[in-house]
C-alpha cells in the first residue's frame, strides 16, 4: 500500500451541497462512460445492500476525478492466495475524505507506478474479476472522514431518466409474526405491522435494469410513518444502517427480499389509508394508495 497526503480537491462547500441532497452535485464523473447500470446503490441483492454501482460495458475505466492512487490489488500480484469478492481493484483518494474504489476490473493500464491521476485518466480495463456479473467495473465511493459509503449518483452527473419507478407490491408483515405478510387488498388484523415495499427503477434508453429507487415514503392516514432514503450506508457498533439522518438498520430494511422494509404502523379496528410514494434520483415518482380494513 502506498500512503499519500490527501489533497483538498473537493471544496468543503461542494461536499456540503452534495450531502444536503438538494439534487446531485457533479463532484465526480462516472468512471465508465456509456456503460449500462446493472446494480445501483441500495439495491436489495438477496437480502444484502449493494454499497456501490455496477456498470456493465467495455473500454477503459477512468478516474472519476483528480486524485492519488493509494492501493492496487491483484490476486496474481502476491497480495493474497485467496480470491477477493472485489477481484482486481484500485483505490484512489479523491480528496475531501472521499475514496473511489474501482473494483472487479480487468487489471491496471498505463504506468503501474503512477500515483497522481487526473480526471479521466485511464486506470484499468473494464473486465471480469471477483464476483462480476459481466464485463465492466464496480464503483464504490467511501467517505472515510464520516466512515460511510456514499451513493455515487448523489455526486455524479445525472443520467438520462424519464421513466418513473414501479411499485410492484406492498405488503403488511406482522411484527415478529407472519413471515409472508398480508396483501393490502385483503383485510388484516390489528397490531403492529411493518410495511414492505417492492419497488424498482429503470433508466431511460436501456441504460439500466431493475434498480433500487432513491426514496420510499410511507404515510398512514395522512401521517408519515417511514422515509427510507438510499443516500448512504454507515456502520457503527457492529451494525450497518442505511438512509440519511435517522438511519434504519440494514438487517431489517433488507430482510424482506426483494422488498424493502419502509416503515411500520400500529393498526386498530376500522379503516386505514396507506399511501406509498417512490422517487428515483432524477425526481420521477410513482405512488399507490390502499384502503385497509382492520379486523
Amino acid at each position: 500500500m502506498n500512503a499519500v497526503v490527501a489533497r483538498p480537491i473537493f471544496a468543503a462547500a461542494v461536499i456540503a451541497v452534495a450531502f444536503a441532497f438538494c439534487g446531485p452535485a457533479s463532484a465526480i464523473e462516472w468512471p465508465l462512460p456509456g456503460a449500462r447500470m446493472t446494480r445501483n446503490f441500495g439495491f436489495n441483492d438477496g437480502g444484502r445492500p449493494v454499497a456501490g454501482v455496477e456498470l456493465s460495458g467495455g473500454g477503459n475505466v477512468l478516474a472519476a476525478s483528480d486524485g492519488e492512487v493509494i492501493f492496487d490489488f491483484s490476486p496474481s500480484g502476491g497480495y493474497s492466495s485467496f480470491p477477493s469478492p472485489l477481484g482486481e481493484w484500485t483505490a484512489v483518494d479523491h480528496g475531501g475524505g472521499l475514496v473511489g474504489i474501482y473494483a472487479r476490473h480487468g487489471g491496471r493500464v498505463g504506468n503501474p507506478n503512477r500515483l497522481s491521476v487526473g480526471e479521466g485518466t485511464p486506470l484499468a480495463a473494464a473486465g471480469i474479476s471477483g464476483r462480476s456479473n459481466g464485463e465492466g467495473v464496480f464503483f464504490i465511493v467511501y467517505d472515510r472522514m464520516e466512515r460511510r459509503w456514499v451513493n455515487p449518483a448523489m455526486i455524479a452527473p445525472p443520467l438520462a431518466d424519464a421513466i418513473p419507478p414501479q411499485i410492484r407490491g406492498v405488503r403488511l408483515v406482522a411484527d415478529g409474526g407472519i413471515p409472508e405478510g398480508v396483501d393490502l387488498r385483503q383485510g388484516t388484523v390489528r397490531g403492529r405491522h411493518v410495511i414492505a415495499v417492492d419497488a424498482v427503477d429503470a433508466l431511460s434508453g436501456g441504460m439500466g435494469s431493475a434498480l433500487a429507487p432513491q426514496r420510499i415514503v410511507v404515510s398512514v392516514n395522512g401521517t408519515e410513518v417511514g422515509n427510507l432514503v438510499f443516500e448512504m450506508i454507515s456502520a457503527r457498533d457492529g451494525e450497518m444502517f442505511v438512509g440519511h439522518g435517522s438511519s434504519a438498520a440494514v438487517r431489517r430494511v433488507y430482510s424482506h427480499f426483494p422488498a424493502f422494509e419502509a416503515g411500520e404502523v400500529m393498526l386498530n379496528s376500522g379503516q386505514a389509508i396507506i399511501e406509498i410514494i417512490v422517487r428515483d434520483i432524477a425526481g420521477n415518482s410513482a405512488s399507490v394508495t390502499q384502503r385497509v380494513s382492520v379486523e
